[in-house]
């Protein structure tokens, strides 16, 4: 679990800056082109996913039928789980001033964020699946691809689209 954790942290950190040290457009649906929170969300969405790919190449386990739906779904919720770790802080403690302490912050939200969605899908995988929750997850899966792609060219007016 921890490799697969910090994998996705480095997928992540490589997608967080992959379009500001390249200026590549085709990155721009899969990299983050500014601070806002859609965008840190966007970059958790594709690093998991891509960390699934690479288990996926480097792992020669044995998987049975649930293992990429369980990491589609995993892979759907991470940038909620990010979403709901990182607000924890001004939950308890108001706006952080320090750069310094919203960096760890940051590397910690992530870490622990891939980490839950390792939990969700080791489980999920050791289950059989039923077909409507298959077709849930393939759904939500490509709402997902819509959302982030979408909104990466054109973002709406929503506090979500907005750098602070």
């Amino acid at each position: 679990m921890l490799w697969k954790a910090l994998l996705f942290l480095g997928i992540y950190a490589v997608l967080h800056f992959g379009y500001e040290l390249t200026g590549w457009r085709f990155l721009i649906p899969f990299c983050g082109v500014d601070e806002s929170v859609f965008e840190h969300l966007k970059i958790g969405f594709w690093a998991y996913f891509l960390t699934n790919v690479l288990e996926y190449v480097v792992s020669r386990k044995r998987r049975n039928g649930a293992w990429w739906f369980s990491r589609l779904f995993s892979g759907t919720l991470l940038p909620w789980f990010i979403v709901i770790v990182w607000y924890m802080v001004p939950v308890f403690f108001g706006h952080v001033e320090s750069l310094v302490v919203e960096l760890i912050w940051a590397f910690f939200v992530t870490f622990i964020s891939g980490v839950f969605s390792i939990v969700v899908e080791r489980n999920i995988e050791k289950r059989p699946l039923t077909a409507s929750f298959v077709s849930v997850i393939i759904l939500l899966f490509a709402v997902s691809i819509v959302f982030f792609t979408a909104f990466s060219f054109e973002k709406p007016w929503v506090d979500l689209f907005v750098e602070h």
